[in-house]
């Protein structure tokens, strides 16, 4: 790429192979790194066909009558596109098409203080400046991600010490659920039949897995002894009292129910007993589910 600007006139020359392979690294990085923020599972292939997406649109809009697609409107089009074939129809698009753009944002302003930094021109408008080289692109992908984590750690943070998220896929009578679950050494709760870990999951997340429970107002599960009381006679279900220990509480109780299958990191437990917590498990929402941390 050249860029001359005497005159006011610019002559930009694009190697479109180098052109493309930059903008797919990057656009696999932003796309990566969002999901890694906000603790979305990844799948690759469809990581690269959204990076090659946007590549394929940072091209076109460089050709000779196809500026149109400079416009914002077509950009944001662009953006929603990438995110929809990264992450299908997550219902945590909208956060993770948030996060996004924000990388997107630090990026370029990395790129600048780079380019700042090492007194070098910009870049013609509409091309991604590659003075820096591929090097330089990545110290500025980095750094961007870097601070990102630094300022939204805590807003995205799982909340456990030395716990992990995963995804938790719970089973019942061929309907399934899935949770984001968080890994949780304080988590003690075990099933005194067969002695494996219980599964805290938050109540109102598996409704549709419990339709014995249609038409209980959500606040059941805060009292699950009158709970039981009030289900004895629906056949099918077969809800247990399971006690336990918090801070602040010295013996409670929750209402508990196995599942046919409970299923995360490839493994797959049966006949689960899993407790339904009438509240949620985490102060932000960021997960649904706690596994015990030896699971």
């Amino acid at each position: 790429m050249a860029w001359n600007g005497k005159g006011g006139t610019a002559v930009t020359v694009v190697y479109v192979d180098s052109f493309l392979l930059l903008n797919f690294v990057v656009n696999a990085l932003l796309l990566a790194c969002a999901g890694k923020l906000d603790h979305q599972r990844l799948h690759p292939g469809r990581c690269a066909l959204g990076a090659g997406l946007g590549a394929g649109y940072a091209l076109l809009a460089l050709l000779p009558g196809w500026g149109f697609l400079t416009h914002p409107i077509c950009q944001a089009a662009a953006a929603v596109a990438m995110l929809l074939v990264t992450y299908g129809r997550s219902d945590r698009i909208l956060r993770v098409g948030g996060l996004f753009l924000v990388l997107s944002c630090a990026f370029g302003g990395g790129l600048l203080l780079l380019t700042m930094v090492r007194g070098e021109g910009m870049a013609a408008p509409g091309v991604l400046g590659t003075s820096l080289g591929m090097r330089g692109i990545l110290m500025a992908a980095a750094l961007s991600y870097g601070c990102l984590c630094l300022l939204l750690g805590g807003q995205f943070s799982h909340g456990g010490i030395g716990g992990e998220l995963t995804w938790l896929t719970l089973t019942r009578k061929g309907q399934s659920a899935k949770l984001l679950a968080l890994r949780d050494t304080g988590n003690t709760l075990r099933d005194s039949l067969t002695g494996r870990p219980v599964v805290v999951v938050e109540g109102k997340k598996i409704l549709d897995l419990i339709p014995e429970l249609s038409g209980l107002e959500g606040e059941a599960l805060s009292d699950p002894v009158a709970l039981l009381d009030s289900l004895a006679d629906r056949e099918g279900l077969h809800l247990q009292l399971l006690p336990y220990r918090a801070v602040g509480v010295d013996c409670g109780l929750l209402a508990a129910l196995r599942m046919d299958r409970v299923e995360y990191g490839g493994r797959v437990y049966r006949n689960c007993l899993t407790a339904l917590s009438p509240t949620a498990v985490s102060d932000g929402g960021n997960y649904s589910a706690l596994i015990g941390a030896d699971q």
